[in-house]
């Protein structure tokens, strides 16, 4: 019987397992305690999901339904390490590796046709994003800071950026034809079954998903964001960003929101390469090109194609014209748009308004960036931030005019485009 789960994940580095482990099993036996082992990871999620594909001696427990259902139990003690929340290019960089290793898992299809490509694609689309957390998290998990780390971090806090009156930083949302604008909610009077569908341009209506079954008191919540509005936002933000001289910067988060913010993503590389879209959008598609793979992915498949030098010249001259893009890693030239996963609103967010609202530039530089943040169910909250920060940089308000802010307080005016939240 094994009384403490240790999990095997993707980010904890096997040196820190390989060393930690033996440790916390040695002290965990002077107790009379034995500690386990389950594999969480991505690669161990993939062989789970597709055991049947497998010869025996490959195939691997699902230890994440496992640990799903041990969670729920009084009993449950488990030391869950960090694990990422997979991105598609990630999730096909782990099918390739597998592969390369004798593992006949399927390819991830992308446009599944086949009814065995839309099964494989179901079970990938369970793996993908946060598919960790949501399961672990259902049980009675403690998340609390053990309080010589808390301790530590209080008398240790976080270097603070300095904010210049003058910073140009500012936080862009939609604010209508988003998702929180269109939201709708009821609440059932009795019992009631629905279904889902989709009403396409030319007025066909398809049934996604049917027989739903709801008792009285459920609150059905439905909502959509429009992708002209979105594109005609992005567009803007774009120019924007370009005429106040900062960093264009978009914040998502494109794995827990593993439906919608990844398509957002998407919307946002295209946004920013639309001259080269518009020119070899065809020539794209068919070598399989999907923007919400991210800049990275682009330009891979790009390599490949019998069009390189042109469509990289192309893309090499939009870029140019473009302003600069916020970056992830300057020194590898990976930007925001690069990876989907590598945005993650709040990990991005508090950093740049720690930086005193400044973020990494192609340059190697900080710079003010415009946070573009599409939906404005979570804009508002690093709006204010913001504010708060900006009302501390000193007597900028004399400067630039005194606006109330959400706490009634006077301070920097924080330009929050294209309206005021």
């Amino acid at each position: 019987m094994t009384d403490i789960i240790y999990t095997k994940v993707d980010e904890a580095p096997e040196l820190a397992s390989a060393s930690l482990l033996p440790i916390v099993q040695r002290f965990a036996a002077a107790a009379g305690l034995k500690v386990g082992v389950r594999d969480i990871s991505l690669a161990g999620r993939i062989l789970a999901a597709f055991a049947d594909h497998l010869r025996e001696d490959q195939r691997q427990s699902d230890d994440l339904a496992i640990l799903g259902d041990l969670v729920k139990t009084p009993s449950a003690n488990v030391i869950k390490l960090p694990n990422i929340s997979a991105s598609v290019p990630q999730l096909e960089e782990a099918i390739r590796e597998l592969q390369g290793q004798g593992y006949a898992v399927p390819d991830f299809p992308e446009n599944p046709q086949t009814a065995a490509e839309k099964e494989a694609r179901a079970r990938y689309d369970a793996i993908k994003g946060s598919a960790v957390n949501p399961v672990l998290r259902e049980g009675n998990s403690d998340r609390r800071a053990a309080k010589a780390v808390k301790a530590y971090a209080q008398a240790n806090p976080h270097s603070m950026g300095a904010w210049s009156a003058d910073s140009k930083t500012k936080v862009s949302t939609m604010g209508a034809n988003d998702f929180r604008s269109n939201e709708t909610s009821v609440t059932l009077a009795s019992d009631a079954v629905a279904r889902i569908e989709h009403e396409g341009k030319d007025g066909k209506v398809t049934v996604l998903k049917d027989g739903l079954k709801f008792p009285a008191g459920t609150v059905v919540d439905a909502t959509f964001l429009s992708a002209k509005a979105l594109k005609a936002f992005l567009a803007k933000q774009i120019e924007e960003t370009a005429k106040d001289g900062t960093l264009f910067s978009i914040h998502l988060k494109a794995t827990m929101m593993k439906v919608s913010d990844p398509i957002i993503f998407g919307h946002a590389v295209t946004a920013w390469l639309q001259p080269v879209f518009d020119k070899h959008g065809a020539a794209l598609a068919a070598a399989g090109v999907n923007p919400n793979s991210g800049l990275g992915a682009l330009m891979d498949r790009v390599a490949e194609m019998p069009e390189r030098a042109v469509i990289e010249a192309d893309i090499a001259a939009c870029m140019a014209a473009r302003p600069p893009l916020y970056m992830v890693n300057s020194d590898k030239g990976i930007t925001n748009l690069h990876v989907p996963s590598d945005v993650i609103v709040d990990a991005s967010m508090p950093a740049l308004i720690r930086a005193g609202g400044k973020g990494w530039g192609p340059d190697g530089k900080a710079a003010d960036s415009n946070c573009v943040i599409p939906d404005s169910s979570y804009a508002a909250v690093f709006a204010y931030r913001l504010f708060q920060r900006n009302r501390r940089a000193g007597p900028a308000h004399r400067r630039h005019g005194a606006e109330r802010g959400p706490d009634g307080a006077k301070g920097r005016r924080i330009r929050l485009a294209p309206h005021h939240l």
